[in-house]
């Protein structure tokens, strides 16, 4: 296995770092909070492609493979960009595959957990991008169902993420994509695909922490001298140098197996997406409390990706119970 980037890779990486760098600063960020969605940018991405780079040639799409949608993920991870790149390339991918529709300039999102009847109707809980989503693929029972929104929720779901997150009512007249086995394989395979491009922007997300964490320890003082002199701030550094390195090693793996339609590449995805998530967090945390009690002033940056290394992985469930599945998935039931 070769997880070097090849020359196309590295062109790839180098332009979408340059374009989420020019039109996703800090500033942006915040300006697109708390919705979290910039619909400027967000004509910008898929006027490049960037959403259907996955999607076959013969949709419309660019026809490239997992890892080069881990690329622009990482990328986008990096610079907390406000747009739902990794939601609709899993879920334009899904209705190229399931329907052949062409990938358009509306925003597609899928649905993580299966439909559930409320009181108002069936209802999709908690659905990323759902918020601004013109089309949701969701699951209900054994038919996976492409939901139109004419009528977007009146506002996101609160969240400390600052994601567009909504509760999406299913009626009963929505298009079925699949049924039975195909349907529940269909949606599974869609859900994979988002933990393991999650995975690669939290990687992105961690390493820009990290740098945030670094530039600080080599400027704030105590008692005296700087703060990075200090050994126990050394270490932890260090410590997550190597952890960040691993998600990233992790979820390209992940995005390789999948491109190679490996076996492991299921299980590859969920570790890479659950590692990925307690790297982020630990090195946000760490490196926000490197700043002192100014880390947790909105005036600086760092804020922003502690808060987001919280929230996003949140949106597939509680991390304990990701680990516990993953265990009796490669050991069994205990």
């Amino acid at each position: 296995m070769n997880l070097d980037f090849t020359g196309e890779q590295q062109a790839l990486r180098s332009t979408l770092r340059d374009f989420f760098e020019k039109e996703s600063p800090p500033a942006a960020v915040r300006a697109a909070e708390p919705l979290g969605f910039d619909a400027a940018l967000w004509r910008k991405v898929a006027e490049l492609g960037f959403p259907s780079m996955a999607v076959p040639e013969s949709c419309g799409g660019g026809g490239a493979g997992w890892v080069e949608l881990a690329i622009a993920a990482e990328a986008l991870g990096q610079y907390l960009a406000p747009v739902p790149l990794i939601e609709a390339a899993v879920a334009g991918g899904l209705l190229a595959t399931l329907a052949g529709l062409a990938p358009g300039e509306g925003v597609a999102t899928l649905a993580l957990s299966p439909a559930a009847g409320t009181a108002a109707g069936t209802v999709a809980r908690l659905v990323p991008a759902g918020a601004v989503a013109d089309l949701v693929v969701v699951l209900r029972g054994e038919e996976l169902l492409l939901v139109e929104q004419r009528d977007k929720p009146a506002a996101a779901v609160p969240n400390l993420g600052s994601m567009p997150l909504a509760d999406c009512p299913v009626p009963e007249d929505a298009v079925v994509l699949a049924r039975g086995e195909e349907a529940v394989a269909a949606w599974s395979r869609g859900v994979r695909q988002w933990r393991l491009l999650t995975a690669a922007a939290l990687a992105g997300l961690a390493a820009r922490a990290l740098d945030i964490g670094l530039g600080y320890v080599v400027q704030r003082r105590a008692f005296g001298v700087l703060i990075g002199s200090f050994q126990t701030v050394q270490h932890r550094l260090a410590d997550h140098a190597t952890s960040v390195d691993g998600a990233r090693l992790l979820s390209y793996k992940a995005a390789w197996a999948l491109d190679r339609g490996l076996p492991s590449a299921g299980f590859l995805a969920e570790a890479a997406f659950l590692y990925a998530g307690e790297t982020a967090f630990a090195t946000a945390s760490d490196s926000l409390h490197f700043h002192g009690g100014y880390g947790y002033t909105l005036e600086y940056d760092i804020q922003l990706y502690f808060r987001r290394a919280k929230a996003w992985p949140l949106v597939a469930g509680d991390r304990r119970a990701g680990y516990a599945a993953l265990a009796r998935s490669r050991y069994g039931a205990a």
